[in-house]
């Protein structure tokens, strides 16, 4: 499984970015696919995710603010970024999880800069 991550860039706080990621390979058994990212000094943690099923999940400091969407048939998904904030600041890195319990595989893309500054 591979996935390729494009977006990303430097925004002034209060805009707006897109990040898209597309997965290609021998997928099966998709659990979710989502973001996450890592400021510097600071831990990788869970931005937003939406499972096999089509339900979402967000952190509640982009909740209201960034939207996931998933495009099936290409195993693709989008994450629309609005009202940034410098906190936003971090290498994104786009996830897949296949399988489930001890069956469960993830899978990451290579990171993408997203920078808010004015």
């Amino acid at each position: 499984v591979q996935l390729q991550a494009f977006g990303g860039g430097l925004v002034q706080p209060g805009g707006s970015l897109r990040l898209s990621c597309a997965a290609s390979g021998y997928i099966f058994s998709i659990n979710y696919m989502g973001w996450y990212r890592q400021a510097p000094g600071k831990q990788r943690e869970l931005v937003a995710r939406i499972f096999s099923g089509g339900s979402t999940d967000y952190a509640a400091s982009v909740k209201g603010r960034f939207t996931l969407s998933r495009i099936n048939a290409q195993n693709t998904i989008d994450l629309q970024m609005n009202v940034l904030k410098p906190e936003d600041t971090a290498v994104y890195y786009c996830n897949i999880k296949t399988g489930w319990g001890s069956s469960a595989n993830d899978y990451w893309g290579q990171g993408t800069q997203v920078t808010v500054s004015s």
